[in-house]
């Protein structure tokens, strides 16, 4: 079964995209005790751009061939982030969509470096709640991978 009603049940791992930022195939964990998702970034550097406040940094994903990207999106704030070993950062957010089987979403990611994390992306209680997902931590993979032709209906896909 991979619906409950309105919510699609989700795994602790699902396959997703960042249409936005050019990013497909990426490998999340479902992280309900987070708040707001993550995302691995590097050389993060923030700039104006019209008026607006942006950043433009590296995201590196893949386990097995670690892949990097350059993006660059419009900062929605900077939040203090305290990690689960208590220490307190300060991350830059970015809004993007988000593509996780059939739907696709904007979500908020926090940008910071999870070079010694098994996972590159986090999505978080808010992702899934707006997503409107159920997640069953014994399951992983649930979704199908996201497709090109869903993520090329985005505007501002690539």
């Amino acid at each position: 079964m991979t619906a409950f009603g309105q919510l699609q049940v989700i795994g602790l791992r699902e396959w997703i995209a960042l249409p936005q930022l050019g990013m497909v195939g990426l490998r999340a964990k479902v992280d309900t005790g987070a708040s707001t998702s993550a995302l691995h970034a590097s050389d993060i550097v923030p700039y104006e751009r019209d008026g607006t406040r942006w950043v433009r940094f590296t995201a590196h994903f893949g386990t097995l061939v670690q892949r990097r990207h350059r993006c660059d999106a419009p900062v929605v704030s900077v939040k203090t982030i305290k990690s689960s070993n208590g220490h307190a950062q300060q991350r830059y957010v970015i809004r993007t969509a988000m593509a996780l089987g059939d739907r696709v979403w904007p979500i908020e990611f926090t940008l910071t470096c999870r070079r010694n994390m098994r996972y590159r992306v986090l999505i978080g209680s808010k992702a899934l709640v707006e997503g409107q997902f159920l997640v069953n931590p014994a399951l992983s993979y649930v979704q199908d991978k996201p497709v090109l032709p869903v993520l090329e209906s985005l505007p501002g896909a690539p």
